[in-house]
């Protein structure tokens, strides 16, 4: 029996398989609200059964937080991982749905059907598009193609925090040879991708204190120090005019892309006009001598997520204020090592600071990028695999 055969019967069965994944978005898993404990738990109990029906050996394990469902099954090499996760996203605010997002249904619209619910498109769909898969290669075959395991998480949209302790108290158990995770996206609709690297992210809170208490700017302006205005000379100091970072030693561990990935980027023919038109931009503000997906892709960011200080509100106040505050972010690459930023940046903000000032710092997080190596002649396969059912050729 030939490929040709499994899809057949997938097309064949997707009435029926549409019916089950509705059946999974009707629960409302939110796991982020303690008050939908007891959902998560149904719907990892629903994902049991299933695999259970398809002879997979499943369970849902317990953790400080939401269960993990787990299903071995199958033998034979290659040992594949399949990782999704069957929590979502709150609803709220519930007035701009059109309908109950917990109420799926089959939409027509310009673009073609759609399915319209909470999980659709992340993660219940993906996850279920997997063990349909599985589900026709077995009504196919009477087999599984080889030794799988099925892992799937009930707490990613809310930080993962059971994850990785479960991931080393069990590394013997969900050790495989390959691990695919369905939590990703396409390029565009007719352009499909293989997600090869994660940017990691670096979070610093970044409190400057001049004065012991806020001041009025008629008796103490010009000669009393601004905490604003150091924080303003620091922010505006964090890239050259050419886009790029100016804190020292950031760009140690960038790595230079591939030429054939570059090439595989080129033709997708993204257009940076088009994609910040959406956004109401126009002009792209990475290092300039890097291409527009290379700085959305694989490139090292810094940014500045939020600033205040002194008087916000309604009309006018001509406060001197005692502090200023801001929220910068890094998105990390390659082997840049998180740790080895935030000191840097510390440093060079400290160095900022005159003499009546100080500055006080907060750290949030500190993961530094993943990156997958793609000469595993599996990348090649799945990259082949893709471009030979879409239109277009399938990008990393």
């Amino acid at each position: 029996m030939t490929l040709e055969a499994v899809l057949s019967q997938i097309d064949t069965d997707l009435p029926e398989a549409t019916d089950r994944l509705m059946k999974l978005m009707r629960i409302p898993s939110i796991s982020t609200d303690p008050a939908y404990k007891p959902e998560c738990e149904k719907a990892a109990d629903l994902l049991v059964e299933d695999l259970q029906g398809l002879g997979f050996e499943a369970a849902k394990r317990p953790t400080p937080g939401h269960p993990m469902v787990i299903g071995h099954g199958g033998e034979g090499g290659p040992h594949l991982l399949f990782y999704g996760h069957y929590d979502v996203q709150p609803v709220d605010p519930l007035d701009l749905w059109d309908r109950d997002p917990f109420d799926p249904q089959v939409e027509t619209t310009a673009q073609g059907k759609v399915i319209r619910g909470r999980g659709a498109a992340d993660d219940k769909g993906q996850l279920m598009t997997f063990i349909e898969a599985i589900r026709a290669w077995k009504a196919v075959h009477g087999t599984l193609p080889c030794r799988l395991t099925i892992f799937l998480e009930g707490e990613e949209e809310s930080g993962s925090p059971s994850l990785v302790p479960f991931l080393e108290d069990n590394r013997h158990e969900l050790g495989a040879d390959l691990a695919l995770i369905c939590d990703t996206g396409l390029f565009a609709r007719d352009k499909p991708a293989i997600t090869t690297m994660l940017r990691g992210l670096l979070g610093e809170e970044v409190t400057i204190t001049g004065p012991s208490k806020d001041l009025h700017s008629g008796q103490f302006g010009g000669l009393a120090m601004n905490p604003i205005r150091v924080l303003a000379r620091v922010i505006a100091d964090l890239h050259d005019t050419s886009g790029r970072v100016t804190v020292p030693g950031f760009y140690d561990g960038v790595p230079d892309m591939p030429v054939e990935l570059l090439e595989q980027w080129s033709a997708l023919n993204f257009g940076a006009g088009e994609f910040l038109g959406e956004v109401g931009l126009s002009t792209p503000a990475g290092e300039q001598d890097r291409t527009p997906l290379e700085q959305l892709w694989a490139r090292p960011t810094c940014e500045v997520n939020g600033i205040w200080g002194g008087y916000t509100g309604k009309g006018f106040k001509t406060v001197l204020p005692a502090q200023a505050h801001a929220k910068i972010s890094f998105r990390l690459v390659g082997d840049q090592d998180p740790h080895k930023i935030r000191d840097s940046f510390r440093d060079m903000v400290r160095a900022q600071i005159p003499a009546d000032c100080t500055v006080a710092f907060s750290g949030h997080g500190a993961a530094p990028a993943s990156q997958m190596a793609i000469g595993d002649p599996a990348f090649e396969k799945a990259r082949r695999a893709l471009s030979d059912e879409w239109p277009n050729e399938a990008a990393y």
